[in-house]
Order: structure tokens, then sequence, then C-alpha cells
């Protein structure tokens, strides 16, 4: 077993060694507010020890509790190689959504602060302006107040914690995900190997923030633990222009990228009005951080083929956070493929069956490919836990090597975690011959005359409809008449004909799943609650509108 300050410190030696002959050698190229800044590993190591050796002036090393908050920039890349080497164990905060929520931002850092037994916050200086209050308790300083130290490496144990990665909360609270050195090392070769990474000639692209598992181990740490080249934005920029994250693509020669389902809808809005670009390096477009869209998927491949994409790239994959990142992958260069099953069966009888290649009536969802090496899948009844058969829905379990221990601190939630030794995902699945689909979340699932409808094919359809903010519905359900359960949508749209919106969303509603909605509800943009990764958060949504938030 090793430890993440131990890989970085390879890897950066590794990619020196190997380019030492070429005009810009293998690190990070940050492409942050307009800017470029190419930094090779090797010097990215050098300023990260000199932090390091710093915060252990101050105390910090192997047990320590670092927590950095600020936006995606070298400094910011510096502290978290930083607490790595030093062996302490980091927290990534996540930044508000939205400045108008800022007070509630400030509530939130604290009590991850205090969940997390933060022993020092280390805060961006331009960030903090936007602040009216400090956003810990804890000790508190600046970016640039850490300064510079002699470095020694300490004795770093592999089964110590090398980070804290709160869940994003689209469920729940947020908790602490504990994620120890061993376990995320396991989880970064398994996606090195799946993807068929390659250091010396990949060339991986993100926006993604610094404080999601996708953005935060999925891309720097796996780059920086293996010495693959890096291009680095923010995801301020690409919101503001979207169309940055397919040419940053053909610029730097992306081999490997990932993002949600909304921004590759962004991207393909951005690929039909733009000139053509060159996207042939591109093998890996992941996406995931939520249930895959197979339409947005190949809404983006008809998009994309004029600028020389090869389909075979797109790569639908499965993640969580109680993964590190990587739990299943499909082979490199597959492409999309979609399982269409009979809608009547699956949400009746929990089967999916293939649908006759005529029928009207069928869910597609995206194959997202088979365990990655080290984990092992199942799934199981939720009330029973029984073993289900193939095709058979219910809840995704999973054991191996990259599996948290557990959330910090928090018996409660670990009680309901693990079934033994199987991490209990609240995923609602199926396998076929070890190919996993994902159906939704258990807790979001609509009951209604004994159908589950599953609400992201609803908020899908909804979102397409003009003058409503694709990416921004919910679809949840409420108790109506016997306890029976009714749909409830509401939507942040951009028009100002309400009355027709609402008619065509009822329309929209009663087309996808056969069932009226039982009330629409339209709203202003930014309305609706959010995660800090941006996903949409249905119980909390559901909540609001109970209390007549909207």
């Amino acid at each position: 077993m090793s430890t993440l300050g131990e890989r970085i410190l390879a890897a950066a030696a590794s990619a020196a060694a190997e380019t030492a002959r070429d005009a810009r050698p293998r690190g990070v190229t940050f492409v942050v507010g307009g800017r470029e800044e190419h930094v090779s590993w090797s010097e990215l190591l050098t300023d990260a020890q000199g932090a390091a050796g710093a915060l252990a002036v101050r105390g910090i090393g192997p047990g320590s509790h670092v927590a950095l908050l600020g936006p995606t920039s070298r400094q910011q890349v510096t502290l978290i190689e930083a607490t790595w080497i030093a062996g302490a164990t980091l927290v990534v905060l996540p930044l508000p959504m939205r400045l108008a929520s800022i007070e509630e931002f400030v509530t939130q850092t604290r009590r991850r602060v205090a969940q997390a037994d933060v022993d020092l916050v280390i805060i961006d200086p331009d960030f903090a302006a936007f602040l009216t209050h400090e956003p810990s308790d804890a000790p508190t300083i600046g970016y640039d107040e850490v300064g510079s130290a002699l470095f020694v490496a300490p004795d770093v144990d592999p089964q110590s914690l090398a980070l804290l990665q709160f869940t994003s909360g689209s469920t729940a609270d947020p908790k602490g995900v504990m994620l120890p050195h061993h376990t995320v090392c396991a989880n970064l070769d398994a996606i090195a190997h799946a993807a068929h990474l390659d250091p010396s000639i990949d060339v991986m692209v993100s926006w993604l923030p610094l404080y999601h598992d996708m953005g935060l181990v999925g891309f720097l740490l796996l780059a920086m633990g293996t010495g693959c080249s890096l291009v680095l934005g923010a995801p301020q920029d690409f919101l503001a222009a979207p169309s940055r994250w397919m040419e940053w693509v053909a610029c730097y020669g992306g081999s490997l990228t990932a993002g949600p389902n909304f921004a590759w809808v962004l991207a393909t809005r951005a690929l039909r009005r733009s000139d053509p670009l060159d996207l042939s390096s591109l093998r890996v477009a992941l996406s995931g951080a939520e249930p895959v869209d197979p339409s947005a998927v190949a809404d983006f491949v008809d998009a994309a083929r004029r600028h020389q994409f090869a389909p075979g790239a797109v790569f639908p994959a499965f993640g969580m956070a109680e993964l590190a990142i990587g739990g299943a992958f499909p082979e490199p260069g597959r492409g999309l493929v979609v399982d269409r099953v009979d809608r009547g069966l699956i949400e009746r009888s929990g089967v999916a069956t293939p649908a006759a290649a005529d029928a009207a009536d069928v869910l597609a969802f995206a194959a997202l490919g088979r365990a990655i090496p080290g984990l092992d899948f199942r799934i199981v009844d939720p009330q029973t836990l029984n073993v289900l058969r193939d095709r058979h829905v219910g809840e995704l379990q999973i054991r191996g090597t990259s599996v948290t221990p557990g959330y910090y601190k928090r018996p409660d939630a670990n009680a309901e975690l693990f079934d033994g030794e199987w991490l209990r995902t609240g995923d609602l699945a199926y396998l076929v011959d070890g190919e996993l689909f994902v159906c939704g979340r258990i807790k979001d699932v609509i009951i209604v005359g004994g159908r589950n409808i599953f609400p992201d094919e609803i908020e899908r359809a909804v979102g397409a409809i003009d003058g409503v903010r694709a990416g921004n519905v919910v679809a949840f359900g409420v108790a109506g008449r016997g306890g029976k359960e009714s749909v409830v949508v509401v939507a942040e749209v951009r028009t100002d004909d309400a009355t027709l919106v609402r008619k065509h969303v009822a329309e929209r509603v009663r087309d996808t799943c056969g069932v009226p909605p039982k009330d629409i509800v339209l709203v202003a943009s930014g309305t609706l609650s959010k995660t800090s990764s941006g996903k949409l958060q249905r119980s909390a949504c559901r909540s609001q509108y109970l209390l007549g938030a909207y």
C-alpha cells in the first residue's frame, strides 16, 4: 500500500524524466479568467513542498485536518498537493452556488468545518472579500500567508485519512466521506486501468470544481498521481461561456474530459453554433455525476460529428463520493449503448424487460459499463435485502478496495450505510451480464397507482420545452387522497407567457408517463435548491413546496 504523497512524488519524478527533452514538460496548464499558465509537475511539487514545510511549522501534519476555501487557481492546487504530502487530511470546502445565498453558505461552511474537526482553514483572500462573516471558528489564514519552509517528508500511515469528501447533499444533509490513502490509491489505479490511461500521451481537460469528487479525484488527483498532463479551467468560466470547454479540448489536444448531464447539453448547444473545431483527439468523453440521459449523449454525438468527434468516445459511467469517485466504466471506444425496456413492466413489476423494436411506450437507460477492478456489484430487494437476478430492479450494493469505511463521526448514518460488507448506494439499478444500468434514487421514486415513476424522465422532458430552463426542473410526489401520491412539477422559466408554458408542461408530463400532474409551479431563474455541485435537491424542493415557499 502507498500514500498519496508517495504517488505524487513518484509521478512528478517520472514526468520530469520522460519529458526532459520536451518544450513543455508534463504538468498543469491553467486556463482561468482568460489567462494561460503552464506549471510542470516538478515545479508544482517544489512549491508544494515549501508550503508543506510551512504547514509543518504551524503544527500541521499526519492526524491534522486542513480545509481549503477558494476558487480554482494555481495557489489552490499547490495547497491541495501540499496538504497531502504533509500527511494531513484534506477537506475542500464548496463555494456558494449563488452570491445571493452567501449567509446560508457561511452557515453551511461553519457546519462542515465543525463536523470535520478542522485544525486550519486556508482561504483565498480574494474570495474572502465577498464574505460578510468569518466562514469558520477554526484558525484561519489566507493562501498568501502560508509561506514556505524546509520540507521533511513525514511518516504517513496508508490507513490514515487522506480526504474527507463531503457528499453533494442531493437527498440529505452533506456528510463527510472518509477516504484513507490506500482506498483512494486503489480507486486511482482502477480508473487508470479501466480508462486505458497513458500518462505519456494523454491530456486531461477539466473545468469541474475542485470541491467535487469528479473534479478533485477524477481529474486533478488522477493527473497529479500519474503525471498525466492536465488542462484545468474554472467552473465560472465554463458557465459564462460553455463554448470554452470544447475549445480547450481542441486547442490542447485533450483526450479525456467529463461533465454532468447539464454540461453536455450546454456543450451541444455551443457546438451547433460554433465554427468547426478539431475534436479528433478526444477518446473519453465521460458523462456522469447523476443518472446519464441517453438522449443528451446522443444529441452531443450528433452535434460533434462535424467537429471530427469519434462517436465511440462517449463514455457513460457511474461513480460516487463513497467510492472516492470511480465505480463502473465501459470499454473505451464502445460509445453509447442504450437498453430500451417495456415501461409498463419495469414500473409495475420492477423487471427491465427488453421492449419490442417497434414499441412506443418504453424507457431508455444508458449502459454504464462494468465494475472497475477491485469492486463487485450486486442488486438486492431494498426491503428484504435478497439478491435479485439480472434485469430485476433493486438497490445497487458495492464492495471492494475503494469503498469508504464510512462517514466521519456519523454512527447513525453508518448504521444504514452498510449491509454487512456491502455499501448500500441508495440507487435503483439493474444488471445485465455484469453491465450496470442505473434508474434513479430510491428516495426520489414517485409511486402512482402501483407504478414506480422515475422523476428524471419527467424532468428531462419538461426541460426540453421552450421557455423552460433545461436542468432546472424538479418532479416529486406528494400525498393525495387516501395517501396516494400525485406528481408535482416545479420549473424555472425564461418567459412571461406562463399560461402557455404551463399547458405545455401538463401535456409533456402526460405524454411522458401517462399521469397528469397534480400541480405545476413556474418559478424564476435561481429559485430551485441545488447542492454545491449543482445537482437539484428534490427533497429540499419538495419541502419548500409543501411549506408554500413557491
